[in-house]
């Protein structure tokens, strides 16, 4: 059972996140997402390497590794519609020369962060939990930074904030519920879901830390900031042995 915290941390996380916008310097958006970036891409890597992957093949399911390329394809096709916000890729969208919010990016984001919040019904509460939150900081920035440019009203920024930032709570309880049901058995399938999951974060995470840097040239505090992201789940995971 995921404790209250946990949840708390998932929605604040998010929705935090995003209203942050409203706290800093215009023109300081993307110096800042950049960072922020790449530390929870290193982080989502380093958890799924060295936490996820290995757990998700406990129950010597063959066809886990099917449903890691299932999720690394689902991403792909979301991010057709979201633009790459859930790495932080901001764009202008105009309609009859005027600016609309793509209501495309926050349906996606929101399919994207409810099968994220899944597999918290049946354990790796404290890695997933705290990888899902930092993974949603930055894509709730980035959100609220479309909004932005694309001239959508601080009322609606919140709300639409809100409806993402709910969405990895209810992910947990939709699946939570489903596994207290006498007609579905979570258990069994839900090395499956972690898998898609798993997938998801792959792509993610990779996409963040691979991306090219502006130039291509070596940036010292992206690299220190990568490092640290890879060093904190390590740690943990040496400390457990």
């Amino acid at each position: 059972m995921i404790h209250v915290w946990q949840l708390l941390l998932l929605f604040g996380a998010a929705f935090f996140g995003g209203v942050s916008i409203f706290l800093i310097k215009k023109g300081d958006h993307t110096k800042q997402l950049k960072l922020v970036l790449s530390f929870s891409g290193a982080f989502l890597f380093a958890i799924t390497v060295l936490h996820l992957i290995p757990d998700a093949y406990h129950g010597n399911d063959n066809l886990v590794g099917v449903f890691i390329l299932g999720g690394f394809l689902f991403q792909v096709i979301l991010e057709q519609f979201s633009d790459g916000v859930e790495h932080g890729h901001i764009h202008h969208h105009e309609h009859d020369h005027h600016r609309v919010f793509p209501f495309a990016i926050l349906v996606s984001l929101c399919i994207h962060a409810f099968l994220e919040g899944m597999p918290l019904a049946q354990g790796y509460q404290n890695q997933l939990v705290f990888g899902i939150a930092l993974h949603h900081i930055p894509a709730a920035f980035a959100l609220a930074s479309v909004m932005m440019v694309n001239k959508v009203s601080k009322n609606k920024m919140i709300f639409f904030l809100a409806l993402f930032a709910i969405m990895a709570p209810a992910g947990y309880f939709f699946s939570d519920t489903l596994s207290h049901t006498a007609a579905f058995n979570l258990q069994q399938y839900f090395n499956r879901i972690m898998g898609v999951v798993i997938g998801i974060f792959l792509h993610i995470s990779t996409t963040i830390l691979f991306e090219s840097s502006e130039g291509h040239q070596f940036n010292l505090r992206k690299m220190v900031v990568v490092l640290l992201g890879i060093s904190i789940p390590l740690i943990g995971f040496l400390m457990e042995m």
